[in-house]
């Protein structure tokens, strides 16, 4: 929701992937070539599976894993990539030979993303995230340990935990900010969300209910990436991309995606910037008060050319009253 709000020219990126590319064939064997050994080489997952909110390529690129593959990847003794995946025997593993073990084609039934790219915990204890924990472990225990396996993904466990608490404590910053009213600017005062509405866009699911968020009891707000405050930024930046490094990481076994390349280390920077931009706020607030201030946001968060391509204008002026919500209610329209 928050990259399609944006104007069509800059969703290109999320286009390419998530349009028909998703269910073709020569997206991964290559339509000029269609032979399977190309599409068994990481490097073909690399066109999608790469970027802030989704560092798959970046994580195993960097991981131990990676820099086995890239070194050994000419080496057709160690990777020969003209054997099925059932047969293969490589020195190393690849994006394919985890993720499509024994050459099937759904790459979910082996997929660690089961967890909203690592924005909750990991191991949530239900039975099916056991289920899900057994079969990564049969996989990892072709080169290693069972034991080996369950211990790094324990660690990825309590990585995630300690991310959980950083963007906890993010957010609470922020929502405190909005409800003592130094949240600039207010929603009533912004451009609508990618929806049509003006509900703060924090106020997430099940998550802060009340009309003192914006919206009715049981509506939600929707993640901003453009034209909301700095630290309404800041909180999603923080669990989209830096807690998404940490799970990718972990799960991947790059622990510079996890600990320094914006992972642990960028979520410290962005709970400080959270906490910088609150007290900031706050000295503003009182300063204004003692002058008599009475501040008014200006007019370009309402509107400006920029704005006025995005959906939720566009849904304002051509439906007035209407959301995305009303206009779309089936079940499954997102999907179309």
């Amino acid at each position: 929701a928050w990259s399609i709000e944006r104007p069509p020219g800059d969703t290109a990126g999320c286009t390419f992937c998530h349009t028909s590319p998703e269910e073709r064939c020569s997206t991964c064997h290559q339509r000029h070539q269609f032979n399977p050994a190309v599409a068994r080489k990481s490097e073909q997952c690399k066109t999608c599976h790469w970027g802030k909110d989704h560092r798959d390529w970046e994580a195993y690129d960097i991981s131990i894993h990676g820099t086995v593959y890239q070194v050994n990847k000419w080496d057709p003794t160690q990777f020969d990539m003209s054997k099925k995946l059932a047969d293969a025997d490589y020195v190393g593993p690849t994006c394919q030979y985890c993720h499509m073990r024994g050459g099937h084609h759904n790459v979910q039934r082996l997929s660690t993303v089961y967890t909203s790219m690592g924005m909750s915990n990991a191991d949530r204890g239900a039975p099916l995230w056991k289920e899900k924990r057994d079969t990564w472990v049969s996989v990892c225990d072709d080169c290693h340990s069972p034991r080996f396996a369950r211990e790094n993904l324990q660690a990825m466990d309590e990585a995630c935990k300690d991310a959980g608490l950083k963007y906890t404590e993010t957010f609470k910053v922020a929502e405190n900010l909005m409800l003592d009213g130094m949240g600039e600017p207010m929603p009533k005062d912004l451009a609508p969300d990618w929806s049509g509405q003006h509900i703060w866009s924090l106020k997430i699911g099940a998550y802060h209910e009340g009309d003192k968020y914006g919206g009715k009891q049981g509506e939600s707000g929707e993640f901003r990436m453009s034209n909301c405050s700095d630290i309404e930024r800041v909180c999603f930046e923080s669990v989209g991309y830096w807690m998404t490094y940490i799970f990718k990481g972990m799960a991947h076994g790059s622990w510079n995606d996890a600990t320094y390349c914006d992972g642990s280390f960028g979520m410290d920077r962005w709970l400080v910037k959270a906490k910088a931009a609150s007290e900031q706020a706050r000295r503003f607030t009182a300063l204004e008060k003692k002058a008599g201030i009475n501040w008014v946001p200006a007019e370009f968060w309402r509107r400006g050319d920029y704005l006025d391509q995005s959906s939720g204008m566009k849904i304002v002026k051509e439906f007035p009253g209407k959301t995305i919500f009303d206009l779309c209610p089936e079940p499954g329209w997102l999907d179309t």
